[in-house]
């Protein structure tokens, strides 16, 4: 079982999503985006679901966290190409 608010989950938001009753997959991702935004300056959040996975997983296969969690690792871990301008390049 996890401690509430360690390195990987500082404010104990994924261990308490966890342990909501009925929770959805859209509130999941909503507790995702704070927890990432409370992550320490340069810590590898890919790196840091792959520890909370390694938690819960097992637990709870089903869990709609555990999910938007491997969600997130997939995602986080292969960035995609930003269209319009930013991919453009500037003329010197």
């Amino acid at each position: 079982m996890s401690i509430k608010g360690n390195a990987h989950d500082p404010k104990g938001l994924i261990f308490e999503a966890y342990r909501i009753e009925g929770i959805t997959k859209s509130e999941c991702r909503t507790i995702l985006l704070d927890w990432a935004l409370s992550l320490a300056d340069g810590q590898d959040a890919v790196a840091t679901i792959g520890h909370l996975l390694a938690e819960y997983e097992g637990a709870h296969p089903d869990h709609p966290m555990t999910h938007v969690l491997q969600e997130g690792q997939t995602r986080m871990s292969s960035p995609r190409r930003r269209g319009g301008w930013r991919s453009r390049t500037r003329a010197s």
